[in-house]
């Protein structure tokens, strides 16, 4: 076995969370995350757009942005990480691009992504 199959079969029986929803570029998701503070432990829920899904396997992440008051904050959040407590897609989004960073220039009514019809 050369080292990419070590690693990917590694991977495979180790490492993979297979309790997340399905979700895109374009969908607004609430992720519940572990926080530690000294010996306490929380629970924060930070709700956005999904911008881009990047990488495959382990190293796996996607980036959500949210406007907290006027400010936009980007989070980039490991898809396999012990810290996400769970993942909840609250709207389908449509956008024709797999990565939408067109998103960051765009304030008010302008940011707005239509809601996939069921």
């Amino acid at each position: 076995m050369n080292k990419q199959e070590t690693i990917k079969h590694i991977e495979t029986t180790y490492s993979q969370k297979t309790d997340l929803p399905k979700f895109k570029a374009g969908d607004t998701i609430t992720v519940s995350y572990k926080i530690k503070e000294g010996t306490k432990e929380r629970i924060q829920q930070f709700q956005g757009v999904v911008l881009q899904r990047s990488g495959t396997g382990a190293s796996e992440t996607f980036t959500i942005r949210k406007i907290s008051g006027s400010t936009g904050v980007e989070r980039i959040i490991p898809v396999q990480s012990p810290f996400i407590e769970k993942i909840e897609v609250n709207k389908k989004g449509v956008v024709r691009r797999a990565r939408i960073f067109y998103l960051r220039n765009l304030t008010g009514k302008k940011a707005r992504i239509k809601e996939k019809r069921v």
